[in-house]
């Protein structure tokens, strides 16, 4: 199996995770301890070891390697207008929940700020 890298590493336990491999971050741990995974052919345990472009991760109970590869030019091209358009949408939420928010504040009515203390009986 070939995994393209985009970025300049990506983690064992980030690798394991989005493959599917692993559930959640948190099963790492166990996996790694009961799981034999070979990086470049020697056993690691470590879950925040760095992959590059280059490395082989290999997990022989599953028959599974794993060749972390450059992307294409087009793939990297395509890769940058998904990571442009996700900005783009992620700016636009912030700016009408801004909105939203400001709106809210102006319709609720202003509270007058000066309250009487609060007497309690017999005193």
């Amino acid at each position: 199996m070939k995994y393209t890298l985009f970025d300049d590493f990506i983690t064992l336990q980030a690798l394991l995770k989005e493959l599917g491999i692993i559930k959640s971050g948190g099963a790492v741990k166990g996996y790694l301890a009961e799981t034999a995974v070979l990086f470049n052919g020697e056993d690691e345990k470590r879950r925040g070891k760095k992959l590059r472009v280059g490395d082989v991760i290999t997990i022989p109970h599953d028959a599974l390697e794993i060749e972390i590869v450059e992307p294409t030019p087009a793939e990297k091209e395509e890769h940058q207008q998904e990571m442009a358009e996700k900005k783009r949408v992620a700016d636009l939420v912030k700016t009408l929940n801004k909105q939203a928010k400001t709106k809210t504040k102006k319709d609720q009515p202003k509270q007058n700020k000066t309250r009487k203390p609060v007497r309690f009986p017999g005193t």
